[in-house]
């Protein structure tokens, strides 16, 4: 039996932050209807599919009851009623105003059920001057200042390979959930979230955003250090034309490293400011790796204490020994879902 057995969601979201927030909660086994309009989610047409169905879509949408409604019509509003009155948790991924117009805005809903928690999920929150405003996850990443640092080697910004606002709505909007349950066992009181896409990528620039902040100094990737402006930090090119990837900026690894490669008057350079100051070890590093193949480096470095990654494609990735170790990627019936990333399996002795 899950965590969540028992916790009944109604999701009307669609794409992939609402989607994946009602996936952790039915993966912990809560009971959610999944209610798509006629033409359904339009992840079922995303490609490539596989036994039948769109990978995307299966892999958000994995244990859920899927339901079609139209909510134009008094036979599928009365439905949709029937479900959120029974409901705790609702989720909806409408563009603000939305439904307000469909007659299920949240002060209608919390009338029928006031103990429902009840959580819009939107690019830019409910109100304000972007409230309005079209965007997926590349428009918040934008705005946000994200998509400046995720730059190539002539400043240009390239579209990020992960839909970070996307996930981190995800994330924050289950958080968010979890905790006004945890608060209406307590008083009995439903709760209503404005979770914006924005509002929940924004925090992650912590570790970045500093002088921005402070200063009112725009970040410049090749200045920063865990942004491309650190030797130890850095992605490199093998002989092979693949990559690695050293990823601990620690002194104790370029110690290590620099040590085994003979060059132990580089590690001052290491602890030099990120930036310029170390572009002469990034230099040494590059021609370095450049020596040999990417496999052969991964073998070299298998004895080393550094953190260091070969950087594999999504191919290579998922038929990892790593992957396979931790059951993350489960294959049955004709299909692969990726696991669930939470659970609460014994420590292992």
């Amino acid at each position: 039996m899950g965590k969540l057995s028992g916790l009944k969601v109604v999701d009307l979201s669609l794409f992939l932050p609402g989607p994946m927030l009602t996936l952790m909660l039915a993966d912990q086994g809560a009971e959610v209807r999944k209610i798509e309009p006629p033409t359904g989610d339009p992840a079922r047409q995303m490609e490539p599919f596989e036994a039948g169905q769109s990978f995307w879509f299966r892999n958000l949408n994995r244990g859920k009851l899927c339901e079609s409604l139209d909510l134009k019509t008094p036979e599928g509003a009365a439905k949709l009623w029937q479900h959120i009155e029974a409901a705790d948790v609702l989720v909806e991924g409408f563009r603000p105003g939305v439904m307000a117009r469909l007659g299920f805005a949240y002060p209608q809903v919390a009338a029928r059920n006031p103990g429902i928690i009840y959580c819009s999920i939107s690019a830019f929150g409910q109100t304000g001057s972007h409230a309005h405003h079209p965007a997926h996850d590349l428009g918040a990443q934008a705005l946000g200042g994200f998509l400046s640092v995720n730059d190539g080697a002539d400043g240009t910004p390239v579209v990020p390979g992960v839909p970070a606002a996307d996930m981190a709505a995800a994330l924050t909007g289950c958080s968010a959930v979890l905790m006004a349950l945890y608060g209406r066992s307590r008083t009995g009181e439903g709760a209503y979230i404005d979770l914006a896409m924005f509002d929940s990528l924004l925090p992650w620039c912590a570790h970045i955003a500093g002088d921005a902040a402070i200063a009112n100094i725009p970040i410049a990737s090749a200045t920063q250090r865990s942004l491309g402006g650190a030797a130890f930090y850095q992605v490199y090119r093998t002989s092979d034309a693949r990559h690695i990837a050293l990823c601990g900026r620690e002194l104790k690894f370029a110690e290590n490293l620099l040590t085994a490669l003979g060059r132990p008057d580089l590690v001052a350079l290491a602890a030099a400011p990120a930036g310029p100051a170390q572009d002469p070890l990034k230099a040494f590093l590059a021609e370095t790796f450049a020596q040999r193949t990417r496999d052969e480096w991964t073998l070299w470095f298998a004895d080393k204490d550094v953190a260091f990654a070969p950087v594999l494609d999504f191919a290579e990735a998922l038929r990892s020994p790593l992957v396979r170790e931790r059951g993350l990627l489960i294959e049955q019936d004709g299909a692969h879902t990726l696991a669930s990333a939470i659970r609460f399996s014994p420590v292992a002795s």
